[in-house]
Formats: structure tokens, sequence, C-alpha cells
């Protein structure tokens, strides 16, 4: 399919965003339109071979799991980090049928996201660790071992892994204050990135964003001066989001990832490259196809040193690496492109009418804001002894079919009789977090062993909607798909507050803490991959949830927007009251209740 070019401003579809530069307007829609010149490059299917990934199945309540960063070394080769088989693929993505290499990480790391620099390739297991490779060179299977570095102390490093929210979570202690509840208090102070460029070497960028929220002015110097080499003007249709300068190429051209979130669910929201020339002037734009990712993926973008811009989309039968098309700049042209990549947030609301709401009956009681966050740090901070009893045998020998949802939750392999901290990820359990705090003391199994179609009575944890069920002060598990029927949808993103939720109906669920100052989604869930097994605090671009199918909702016993303050250990941790009936109620039930038994 072809774009639709217009000469005219007329507007022929909502879902859209437009960039300006100076006084001319460019404005292009994140459609299946553009689809068409995006290149499958590489295919990998599943399984753990040489040109296979390791995709674990998604069911109710569960995400898929695939393949989570995808980057591109300095000398034109893709790194593609399959978590799942423990490895780093390499490949030539210009010659699909040449030798794929593979590297094992090492069994004590567990990353989500992974970068190269300085010749060397670094991951992010909550903090960031330098691997180089073992073995002779031309060998298609080697190993990776961490070496010492100051990787942990380098910004550039830590402003490259921040570029998709792989980032440390700031001290919860002002979580809930005026300026962290929504991004309409958020200051326009600006902020400084540091990139190690193919084609400049280091440079800041440093990003002002304007008082009205859907622009920013980025200027480029280089790292050990003040001279500008440029200062790149963008400005979105609906509402600023994330912006990243992630690039400058061998021929100076200069690369910048930006969303636009929609302030209506009339629209969708959309994350493109934005190129510009070495003087600054924008060329035009690659748009990124977010929703035709089945699972979220944490680096699902990368450019090449030669300025190629590459896609990771995962399925759940494989995954595509994806040359991205180039839409470039007419100076005299407005462009409209009609049709979408997915579904909008509009469509899906329109799809949910008419429909009764899954739910069930539940002792619902009001909760204040600062309730529900206190209790999910309690549950992100709890401690616990790990006892043999807890720890079980070794899963791996009888969990070897990697479909199977999740072993051993990986963040407790190798801690047998230490002290742990944080709630694990057990898929279909639920509880308060007394509840799982006294199995786990009286022994019973962490986490999932050998999970697949049915939950286990005999573990103990909670998996995405039974944390927020918790953390909501619910005395019945709600699944993602029943959470409609207690909670109302936000017609807009950026209302959401502390407490509130982003809920994939049917697949996941996070709840919402606050935007980032560079508006990005901090969010705490409990998930097997993006949180190793646990109940953790992760960050995300906001537009990489929205375009996945995540929609904004709010609990309705929520009682009222009081400002507060959650300490850095919420310790102690809230003394819940125990309940007497702990039950998941499923979608589709013939008896679901939507009425909320509780005084407003």
């Amino acid at each position: 399919m072809d774009c639709v070019i217009k000469s005219g401003p007329r507007m022929l579809h909502r879902w859209r965003w437009a960039i300006v530069v100076h006084a001319v307007c460019w404005a292009v829609s994140a459609t299946s339109a553009s689809a068409a010149s995006d290149v499958v490059l590489k295919r990998f299917g599943r399984g753990a071979g040489p040109e296979a990934v390791g995709i674990v199945g998604a069911s109710e309540d569960a995400e898929l799991d695939g393949p989570q960063a995808l980057y591109a070394g300095d000398n034109g080769e893709l790194l593609l980090l399959d978590q799942v088989n423990g490895r780093i693929l390499r490949f030539d993505p210009k010659q699909p049928a040449a030798t794929v290499h593979s590297f094992a990480l090492p069994p004590v790391l567990q990353p989500s996201d992974m970068i190269v620099h300085e010749g060397n390739i670094v991951v992010w297991d909550g903090a960031a660790h330098t691997l180089q490779s073992t073995g002779q060179d031309d060998a298609p299977m080697r190993g990776l071992e961490e070496v010492s570095t100051r990787a942990a102390d380098d910004d550039t490093i830590h402003s490259a892994f921040a570029q998709m929210g792989s980032q440390a979570a700031d001290s919860g202690q002002d979580l809930v204050d005026g300026s962290s509840r929504s991004v309409a208090d958020t200051t326009n102070a600006p902020a400084r990135q540091f990139v190690a460029s193919r084609g400049r070497g280091a440079v800041v960028a440093t990003v002002v964003r304007d008082k009205g929220g859907n622009g920013a002015t980025i200027g480029v110097r280089p790292r050990d001066h003040a001279d500008a080499i440029a200062v790149l003007h963008l400005e979105v249709r609906e509402r600023l989001g994330a912006v990243e300068f992630l690039d400058i190429d061998n021929q100076g051209r200069m690369f910048v990832l930006v969303e636009d979130i929609p302030q209506s669910s009339r629209h969708g929201a959309s994350a493109f490259i934005a190129r510009f020339t070495p003087a600054g002037t924008m060329e035009g734009v690659y748009e990124l196809p977010l929703a035709e990712s089945v699972a979220l993926s944490r680096r699902f973008v990368t450019v090449s040193a030669d300025g190629d811009v590459y896609f990771l989309r995962t399925r759940a039968a494989d995954v595509d690496v994806l040359g991205v098309g180039f839409r470039p700049l007419r100076d005299d042209r407005v462009i409209e492109a009609v049709g979408g990549r997915a579904e909008t947030h509009a469509a899906r609301v329109t799809k949910l009418k008419g429909k009764p709401a899954a739910g069930g009956a539940a002792s619902v009681r009001p909760v204040t804001r600062e309730r529900v966050i206190a209790t999910a740090f309690a549950f992100e901070s709890a401690r616990w002894r790990l006892t043999s009893s807890a720890y079980g045998g070794d899963p791996e020998a009888a969990c070897a079919d990697a479909r199977l949802r999740t072993r051993r939750p990986t963040y407790l392999n190798g801690r047998l009789d230490q002290e742990i901290r944080g709630i694990p990820y057990c898929w279909g359990c639920s509880g308060s977090l007394d509840k799982v705090r006294a199995e786990l003391d009286r022994g019973v199994l962490a986490g999932n062993v050998c999970t697949h179609n049915a939950p286990r009575p005999d573990v103990a944890g909670v998996d995405c909607s039974a944390f927020v069920s918790a953390a909501w002060g619910l005395d019945s598990h709600f699944t993602t798909a029943a959470i409609p029927s207690i909670s109302t949808q936000l017609a807009n993103a950026w209302e959401l507050l502390p407490g509130d939720a982003l809920n994939k109906p049917g697949s996941h669920v996070m709840l919402f803490l606050r935007f980032t100052p560079d508006r990005k989604a901090e969010v705490m869930e409990a998930a097997p991959a993006a949180c190793n097994g646990r109940v953790c605090r992760n960050i995300y671009p906001l537009a990489s949830l929205l375009a996945r199918g995540f929609e904004p909702v709010r609990y309705r016993a929520i009682a009222g927007d009081d400002t507060i303050r959650v300490s850095e250990t919420a310790e102690p941790e809230p003394k819940l009251p125990k309940r007497r009936h702990e039950r998941r109620v499923r979608h589709g039930g013939a008896h679901a209740k939507k009425s909320l038994r509780a005084s407003r």
C-alpha cells in the first residue's frame, strides 16, 4: 500500500502525528500504509537451534516472551538478545544466509537489554555488565564472560540504556508528590543525554521541551567543548512523549527517537525516528511498527553506522528483523497517510461496548492511593529466606521444553539459604502479601515450576493481575480480562495517576507509579521476563505500551487524590487484613457482577 499525498492541510485520518521544522510542517500517521516499505531481512523460527530463538507462548494473564533487544554493532552486524535460550546471536542483516554466531551468556546474568560500547557487549540486568567473548574469533559458538570495567559509573552507557527505559528507578520517597502525579505539572528543565556516536564520537544532546508540551529543541555538541554541531527543532501534533537522541551515522546524519502520545482516545500513539542532515535540517522519518510486534520487547529499534534503521518484531511462531522504510520530507507538502498499523485506542473501546465485562462478586472497599502504593512497594521490598523446600529440586531437568512458561524464577537461581528481596512471580497464584509470605515461610515452592496451562496449587507467589488485585485491596483475584469490570478506562493516558494501571486484557497488567522526567511510564509489575520472575519496578516508553494494546485504567473504588509520600524502602510493610476467601475470578463467568459493593 502506498501513502496518499495531499498538497492541502486537510485532515484525512484521526490517527496522525506531525513534525514541524521551522515553518515547514510534515505529517505522517503511524499506519500500515507505510509498512509496505518495511523489509524482512532475517527471520528466526521458534526453538534453540542456530537459526532459531526462544519463544515462550502466551496464555491468559501471561504475555509472550521472546527476544528482548536488538542492537547494531560497529561493523554492520546485528546482535539479538535471545534471553530465553541464554545467549546473544550475531548476524549480518545484509547477508541473511551467512552463518549466525552464538555467544552464551554467563549463567549468573539474566539481562533484558543490550548495547555495544567500545567494542564490548554491555547488558542490563538491573545494572550494567560488560562482557567479552571467549574462544576463537571465527567459531560459530562462543561464550561470554564478565570483565571489570567502570560501566556502572559511565554516564554514556547509562544514557544508552535509558533510551528504551532500562534505567534505575529514582527513590520512591517523592513518588506521589505534586510534580509526579501527572505530566501536567512536570518542569521543562533541560535533559542531557550522552551518546557515543559513530560519526562524531562522544556528543552531548540537550533536550529542552516547549511549554506547550508538544515540541522540543535539541542542541547537539561535542562532549569536550561547547560549540554546537547542530540545533534540531521538532514538534508533534498531539503531546510529546519520550525524545531520545540515538546516534550520528558515518555521513553525519542525526537520528532521534520521538513519541507522539494523544491526549484523546480519538487518536493512536505512535513512535518514529526522525532523521536530520548534518546541518540540522529534517530529511524525513522512519515509522516504527510497534503494534505489529506481539510481544513487548525492550530495545525494539536500532540504528547502524551506515544509517540503516532496524526493528525487532516478535510474534508467536517467529521473530523478524525488519529494515524500516524511510519517508522523505517534502518542503512544500503536507503528507497525510490513510489507514493504520494497529487498532486505535478508540476502536478498542468501541469493541468493548455491548460486551459484558468480565468480573466477579468481590468485597470491594475504598482504598487510598497511598495505601495502593505502599502495598505495591511492600511486595517489591519484602524480604524472606529461601529455604531448601521453597527452592525445590532442579527444575531445568524437568522443564526442558522451552515452551513451558517458566521454570524457577531466575532471580532465585543459586541463592539457596539466602535472604531474598521481592515476592516471586507465579502464574495463577494469588493472595495478600501476608498470605504469600506465610506460605514462603512454611517452605512452599517459590514461583513457578514447570507451569504451562494450569496453575499449580503447591506454589507461592503472585502473577501480574494478582499483584494489582492485592495492591488495590481486593478480596478476590481479578484477572486482566476481569479488571475492566471494576475500573474506568481513561480516554487520556496522560491523566494516569499513581495507583492507576495499564491493562492489556487477557495478557498483562502493570500498576502505574508515575511519569519520569523524560515522560516515560514508571510501573510496578509482576513478570517472569521483565522482572526475572518477581515483583519489580520498570520504566517503559509510553508509546510502546499503548500501541501494543495496554489501556490506561483507574480502579473505581480508589478514594481521593491526596498528595502523599512513600518512603524509599517502604518498610515496614502495611498490615493488610487476612482474607478468608482468596479466589481467582476468570473472564466469561456466568455470574459476573459489574456493581461494586462499596461506599464511594
